[in-house]
């Protein structure tokens, strides 16, 4: 098996939309990552914050395609819209 099945992670049922993001302790130290690559969705994003296109990042990287990166900006939204709720501690 090349990488953790979704069930085997710690994340809700919204991780199982992403056909295309894989985890695997040994890949990457278990970042996300695309497809089982070296290609982390964090190098995807930071590629497309400093400007680069799809064209350009698919001539660079050629074993990647428009739908990785399209799935990797994708998950990388859903985990920005997670929400941070601040409770408080009783000290009594």
């Amino acid at each position: 098996m090349h990488y953790t099945e979704p069930q085997d992670c710690n994340f809700g049922i919204e991780f199982y939309m992403f056909k295309r993001i894989t985890f695997n302790p040994r890949v990457m130290g278990g970042r996300a990552c695309i497809r089982g690559m070296r290609l982390t969705v964090s190098l995807i994003v930071n590629l497309v914050a400093n400007g680069m296109t799809t064209g350009e990042i698919l001539a660079e990287y050629p074993d990647l395609e428009a739908e990785d990166i399209r799935e990797a900006l994708q998950y990388a939204a859903s985990l920005a819209s997670e929400e941070v709720h601040p409770f408080s501690v009783s000290h009594s």
